[in-house]
C-alpha cells in the first residue's frame, strides 16, 4: 500500500513550566461512561453545550480516568516485558536524536502542537464536518461521508464553542462517553459557515478500544489517538500517570516499517537501528528515579515510562513528549492551568537530566492482538 502520510506535521517546542502548585478549576465529577476505577474525580472547567439543555456542560479536559479502558495497549504493564534484540543500537540511535536538538533536552509540547480534549454530554448537538482539502487532493476521501466507509466527518458532536490547539496542527479531540466514540481531527477550524478539517476520523466502542484508529484515518501519522499517549491536566494535579506516553521522534523508520500498535508511518529512515512509528520503549525499571534531579514533570513521566513505556507515535521537528491542551480551560475561566500548576521553569528545561541512556526498546509489534478493539471485531485495512 501507499504511505498514508495524509497528515504529516512537524511537533515543534511549545513552551511550558513546572512547579507544584495546584490551580482549582471548576469539578465534577468522572464523566458518565468512564471507567470505574478509583482515582481523583475529574478537574475541569466546563463550558455551555452548544444547542444542548442549559443543565448539560462540555468538559474541556479528559475525565479523570481517561478514555481508554485497562485493557488497552496503553494501560498495559510493560515493566517486565523481554527486549528486542537490537534494543541497545535503538535505544541509542533514541538518544542520539534527542542530543541532536535544542541542547540535548527534549521538549514538552504543552502550550502548542498538542490537542483540546472536549468531553460532551449526550445531548450534545451534532454537526457535519467540512473537508479542508489543504493538501490538494484530486477526490475526496470516501472515509469522511461514505456511510460504507465510516462516514467519519458526518454527525459530529463537536461544540460551536470548541477551541482546537494552538498552532498549525489545530488538533482537536471530542469523546462521548453516552454514545462510547471518539473523533480526532487535524486542522480543525471553525468558520462562519461550519467546522472543517483537513483530516481525522472516529473511533467506535472507544471504551475497548486499543486508541487507533482505521481505514487510514486519524490525526497522528501512526494512526495512533494523540489523546491516548497525553499528559492530562488532571495527572500533573494528582502527581501521577497511569498509560503510556505518546513519544514523536525526528527519525522514524522508514513508512513501510512500523509496529503495531501503529498502523502506518511516514518516516524515512533506512538504517539498521531506526525505530519504528508504533515502538514501545521503557525506562530501564532499575534506575531509581527518586535520586535523579528531575522537574516534577519529568519525574512523573520516568516513572510512568518504567511502568508502562513509550509509544512512537509521530515524526516531529524534535523528540517531544505532549500534554492535554488547556486552551479550553482557559476560554472558560481565564486561565491555562499549566500556567499555575507548571509555572516557573520553561518548556526547553522541563526535561533536563532526563535518563534518555537508560531507555530500552521491546519487541516489534508487542503485545499485537488480531483486531482494533479489545473486544473481537473485524480490524480495519489501510486504504488503497
Amino acid at each position: 500500500m501507499a504511505p498514508r502520510t495524509l497528515h504529516h506535521r512537524p511537533s515543534r517546542l511549545a513552551a511550558v513550566a513546572v512547579a507544584a502548585s495546584v490551580l482549582a478549576t471548576l469539578s465534577v465529577g468522572p464523566s458518565a461512561g468512564a471507567a470505574s476505577t478509583t482515582g481523583a474525580a475529574a478537574t475541569t472547567s466546563t463550558v455551555p453545550a452548544a444547542g444542548a439543555a442549559s443543565t448539560t456542560s462540555v468538559q474541556t479536559t479528559s475525565p479523570a480516568n481517561g478514555i481508554f479502558s485497562a485493557g488497552s495497549v496503553w494501560r498495559q504493564d510493560i515493566s517486565k516485558a523481554p527486549l528486542d534484540p537490537n534494543s541497545a543500537a535503538m535505544a541509542a540511535n533514541l538518544k542520539a536524536q534527542v542530543d541532536k536538538y535544542y541542547g540535548g533536552i527534549a521538549a514538552f509540547n504543552v502550550y502548542k502542537h498538542n490537542t483540546s480534549v472536549y468531553t460532551v454530554p449526550a445531548a450534545q448537538k451534532r454537526t457535519t464536518v467540512k473537508w479542508n482539502n489543504c493538501q490538494k487532493k484530486t477526490y475526496t476521501p470516501s472515509q469522511l461521508y461514505t456511510p460504507s466507509r465510516g462516514a467519519h466527518f458526518v454527525d459530529v458532536p463537536l461544540p460551536d464553542e470548541a477551541l482546537p490547539a494552538v498552532a498549525s496542527d489545530g488538533q482537536l479531540t471530542i469523546y462521548s462517553p453516552s454514545s462510547d466514540q471518539m473523533w480526532e481531527f487535524w486542522k480543525a477550524e471553525k468558520r462562519a459557515d461550519g467546522w472543517y478539517a483537513c483530516w481525522g476520523g472516529r473511533i467506535d466502542n472507544v471504551s475497548k478500544s486499543h486508541g487507533f484508529f482505521s481505514d487510514g484515518m486519524g490525526a497522528s501519522a501512526s494512526g495512533l489517538a494523540v489523546a491516548a499517549g497525553s499528559i492530562r491536566i488532571n495527572e500533573a494535579q494528582r502527581g501521577y500517570i497511569d498509560h503510556a506516553l505518546s513519544l514523536a521522534i525526528p527519525s522514524p523508520a522508514n513508512w513501510t516499517n512500523f509496529s503495531w500498535p501503529a498502523q502506518r508511518s511516514d518516516g524515512s529512515d533506512k538504517a539498521a537501528s531506526a525505530i519504528p512509528e508504533g515502538t514501545r520503549l521503557r525506562l530501564d525499571p532499575s534506575v531509581d528515579v527518586d535520586k535523579l534531579k528531575l522537574t516534577p514533570v519529568a519525574k512523573m513521566v520516568a516513572k510512568s515510562a518504567q511502568k508502562y513505556g513509550f509509544i512512537v507515535t509521530d515524526k516531529s521537528g524534535a523528540v517531544s513528549v505532549q500534554a492535554e491542551s488547556g486552551a479550553g480551560a482557559e476560554s472558560a475561566t481565564g486561565a491555562d492551568p499549566w500556567r499555575a500548576l507548571l509555572g516557573g521553569t520553561p518548556s526547553y528545561l522541563v526535561f533536563k537530566n532526563f535518563p534518555w541512556d537508560k531507555m530500552q526498546v521491546l519487541p516489534k509489534d508487542y503485545g499485537k492482538t488480531s483486531s482494533p478493539t479489545v473486544a473481537a471485531t473485524s480490524p480495519g485495512v489501510c486504504p488503497s
